[in-house]
């Protein structure tokens, strides 16, 4: 209801910035489109919004421009988009200048319904700084007072009864009287009252309002004063409450004003007797459904009239273009097509690329793997059957008396080992490791080697883990092994010691010792391997003129 009062405001305002028939010296020449616009207002509101568009489409003059986006958000707003409303109008102020007069109407007209879509969207606070824009763009009193009361409804609305009491009385007393105007600015005032104050008797200025616009035939007057009364009564005497939300009903009706049919039903299902609840409450539903099919249709409509003036523009635009143009067009597609075939060339090729790359790399990882295993593979062949081989073979060599059961135990183990040289055996420690150790290095002794031991106790091995204490017996076979095919040596002395939890291994022979440019065999490449593995450490003395001293140190874990 307070809407369409906002809008016959519009239609007033309209006179003055938008539909003079004769505009003064100043005022833009209206154009055929615009005109039929204006003859399709509030009668066809789609066809007239349809033209205004083409008005902003096609117009060089931009008060015009201005002044058709203003009624376009006119439109907009009626049909409830106002978020719509407010882009068209601020397109439209875009338009205007406000160093020049002759744009005042449009730009007091626009900041007006600025202030009036904010109050629809409940933004009250937004809205105050909006009137006051129209009001200051104004040179007119009738609208300056139009626009002051339509602050003071914000304020009332915002819950500021005493700013907008305080508008009210200003703009009533420069007001004639027993006018539409007059009564609607005391039917307002008498309604803040009331809020201000619930126990004030507004009663005689609502029904005085009531009669000023009874007799002037003021429909959209009447429907707001039912209103008031509606409200009014609400609590003192709900039967006359209910007497004029049916009356606000009617006229709502008459008016055809769906918002406020809206209002008046939901005032009649809260006031209403209870048998007749359901059927208020049936039409308040479906004309509810039927408003916002409504205006979603009519959104839908705006943005597809939007649409179709923007195309029919552009074709227009396109039909214009001349060669030059087309050339322009011409040589940018021939660049987009070998830009676009470069691309997927580079694609070609970089997919082949990455396929070659991706190919390679899984190679070189099969490879790496099968050379892995190969490696572990020739380190066990080497560590458990030829170490282990020669070892045997020292003994027969050496030992004049050899025990034939123990000989062929240990030849049918190693066989075992042979047989299951990939099978990962699990390590486990055993407590006379030191034995173990000693019957290793007595192996390689005879006739032209002695062999002798150093600290071999067994507290020197303790808390060692098994697994490190199987690299240490392969370590120690490598060296003997070494020793007996190359050094010729006739003295060999190994020496343990250990410093809190860390052992050292040193051996020293008096043999040929290693040349200056030594080149190592897998052998010495695999004992390196095995002492990084437990993370240790080991350093040739070659500098002595005689011999080997090898030092070999690692963490008790």
């Amino acid at each position: 209801m307070k809407k369409r009062l906002f809008l016959l405001l519009l239609l007033v305002q309209g006179l003055l910035s938008c539909q003079t028939k004769n505009p003064p010296p100043g005022k833009p020449v209206k154009t055929a489109d615009y005109k039929k616009a204006e003859s399709f207002l509030y009668r066809q509101n789609d066809s007239a919004y349809y033209y205004f568009n083409k008005v902003v489409a096609v117009s060089k003059d931009s008060l015009q421009i201005a002044m058709a986006y203003n009624n376009m958000a006119v439109i907009q707003s009626d049909a409830g988009d106002y978020f719509g409303s407010q882009e068209s109008l601020a397109t439209s102020l875009r338009f205007l200048d406000e160093e020049k007069e002759k744009n005042y109407p449009c730009l007091s007209s626009d900041y007006n319904e600025l202030g009036v879509t904010n109050v629809n969207l409940k933004n009250y606070e937004a809205a105050l700084p909006f009137y006051d824009q129209a009001i200051r763009f104004t040179r007119k009193e009738a609208f300056k007072r139009i626009f002051l009361n339509n602050k003071a409804l914000a304020l009332e609305k915002k819950g500021d009864y005493v700013g907008a009491l305080a508008l009210y009385r200003s703009t009533i007393s420069q007001t004639p009287k027993n006018g539409k105007e007059y009564a609607r600015i005391l039917s307002n005032m008498a309604r803040t009252r009331w809020l201000q104050r619930p126990g004030y008797n507004a009663a005689p200025e609502l029904l005085t309002a009531l009669r000023i616009r009874q007799r002037e035939k003021d429909l959209w007057g009447q429907n707001a004063s039912y209103a008031h009364l509606a409200d009014y009564y609400a609590m003192l005497k709900p039967d006359s409450a209910f007497r004029y939300a049916g009356e606000m009903y009617r006229v709502a009706r008459l008016i055809a004003s769906p918002d406020d049919q809206l209002e008046a039903l939901q005032k009649l299902v809260r006031l209403g007797p209870p048998e007749a609840i359901k059927g208020y409450f049936f039409r308040y539903q479906q004309l509810s459904d039927s408003l916002q099919a409504a205006r979603n249709a009519a959104k839908n409509q705006f943005a597809f009239i939007r649409y179709d003036v923007e195309k029919n523009k552009a074709d227009k635009l396109k039909f214009q273009r001349d060669n030059t143009e087309k050339k322009y067009q011409l040589v940018r597609q021939r660049i987009l097509l070998y830009g676009l075939i470069l691309a997927v060339l580079a694609g070609v090729v970089f997919a082949v690329f990455w396929y070659r790359k991706r190919k390679q790399r899984l190679e070189l990882e099969a490879q790496r793997a099968i050379s892995e295993h190969q490696f572990r593979t020739s380190k066990k062949v080497h560590d458990v059957v030829a170490n282990g081989l020669y070892r045997i073979m020292s003994e027969i060599e050496y030992q004049h008396a050899i025990d034939k059961e123990q000989l062929l135990d240990r030849i049918e183990v190693l066989y075992e080992q042979s047989r299951d040289i990939s099978y990962e055996k699990q390590s486990v420690a055993e407590d006379n490791f030191q034995d173990q150790v000693t019957a290793l290095l007595m192996a390689f002794a005879n006739a032209g080697t002695k062999v002798g031991m150093v600290g071999n106790a067994r507290d020197i091995w303790e808390n060692v883990s098994a697994p490190v204490r199987e690299e240490v017996l392969h370590i120690l076979q490598e060296l003997m092994v070494n020793m007996a095919k190359h050094s010729q040596a006739a003295h060999v002395v190994v020496r343990f010691a250990r410093e809190e939890n860390k052992v050292e291994i040193h051996y020293a022979d008096d043999g040929l010792g290693f040349p200056a440019q030594v080149t190592y065999g897998n052998g010495l490449r695999n004992t390196g391997n095995r002492i990084d593995h437990i993370h240790g450490a080991i350093t040739f003395d070659t500098s002595a003129e005689k011999g080997l001293q090898i030092q070999v140190s690692f963490p008790v874990a």
